[in-house]
């Protein structure tokens, strides 16, 4: 069969208006309660670190925003899609269309033109805006909202596949100094340590990438296990790891650009790294989420098409039941595939392919 472009006629922009009004709306009236819940929740923060009224405003909200947005619009697109796809159920205006000779398939139209908008630019800031943002957003917090001051930037603990086969550890790091109560490299063949470095007291430089301290060990291991140490003095040792790795990797992947994000799952790919499978996670996700915005708005209009005794109320309710559950499913993929247990870039994109069979069922059910 001949696919002909359908063109956009007055029906699909009233669809269209109709949809992206709808969810437009549904977010400008949620990002009003939350931005005022956060302040009040806030707002002895800002007061006790003295933020400026531009920098709460700037450097925070405008930052939240998107995220905030972006994060749940999914679920915005859902709602819209079922609140004014059941209204217009409900006042016969869809069984008016079907009546007129409009086929189902032809009725979808505009609500893919919508979902395809709304796609377009979560994606554009899932990929792009909101990483900057974040960047901006994660600094005021490390400021001015004192959980956030009391979480440190870095574990206490951090342990990085610097190459295969060997691995630093650092204890106590302090972003500001630069310093580390304790350094360690530690080399390993087959399995089995063969030597190591450890240092207390230890200063990096991100510039060189170079550890120094006055004092060092080194320790080494023969076949048997036999253990061989040696204490030396200004230690001076470079090592592949830049200061971005030291972080949190979760909070770091976060506010990076699409392109920067790549790169850095190359390099850490090459050093045989422990945290190839959530940088994947973070990538795969960036596309699935917007992406999911097409099932969503299938499933929405195929479940809201149809007039029924329960109206409006009725949609709603078993639409936004099977939306949480979409993103439950959503986060439990993500979980297990940052822990190995399923390949990342199936185990993100599977909530899509399930819930587009079960977009598909209710297409095949929805009234034509």
């Amino acid at each position: 069969m001949k696919l002909r472009w359908p063109g956009i006629k007055i029906l699909d922009r009233y669809i269209i208006g109709k949809f992206l009004g709808t969810y437009v709306f549904a977010i400008a009236m949620i990002i009003v309660v939350v931005v005022i819940f956060d302040y009040v929740e806030k707002i002895d923060d800002f007061t006790e670190t003295k933020a400026t009224v531009k920098e709460v405003l700037l450097d925070y909200y405008i930052n939240f925003i998107p995220f905030f947005i972006n994060q749940f619009s999914g679920l915005f697109t859902f709602i819209a899609c079922i609140f004014f796809t059941s209204k217009m159920a409900y006042q016969t205006e869809i069984v008016a269309m079907l009546s007129g000779g409009m086929s189902f398939r032809r009725l979808m139209w505009p609500y893919f033109l919508s979902a395809l908008i709304i796609s377009g630019v979560s994606l554009s800031m899932s990929l792009w805006v909101i990483p900057v943002a974040q960047r901006s957003r994660v600094e005021f917090e490390s400021h001015h909202i004192r959980r956030r001051i009391r979480d440190a930037k870095f574990d206490t603990h951090i342990y990085r596949q610097i190459e295969p086969g060997t691995f630093a550890y650092i204890r106590g790091f302090n972003g500001k100094s630069n310093s580390a109560s304790f350094f360690a490299m530690e080399e390993y063949a087959d399995g089995t340590m063969i030597r190591s470095l450890e240092a207390s007291d230890a200063k990096f430089d991100p510039e060189t990438k170079r550890w120094s301290a006055s004092r060092y060990t080194r320790r080494s291991y023969d076949s048997l296990g036999m253990e061989q140490f040696s204490q030396h003095r200004n230690l001076d040792t470079l090592i592949n790891l830049e200061v971005a790795e030291i972080g949190q990797i979760s909070e770091l992947i976060k506010t990076l650009k699409i392109g920067e994000l790549s790169q850095f799952l190359d390099q850490q790919r090459a050093k045989g790294s422990d945290s190839v499978n959530i940088i994947e996670v973070e990538k795969h996700s960036r596309y699935s989420y917007p992406l999911g915005t097409f099932v969503l708005t299938l499933i929405g209009v195929s479940l809201s098409s149809r007039k029924v005794r329960g109206g409006t109320g009725l949609h709603i309710g078993i639409g936004t039941g099977l939306c949480f559950s979409y993103i439950m499913v959503n986060r439990f993929a993500e979980e297990f595939a940052k822990s190995g247990g399923v390949p990342p870039g199936i185990a993100v994109w599977m909530p899509n392919i399930i819930y587009l069979g079960i977009a598909v069922y209710l297409y095949r059910k929805a009234p034509k």
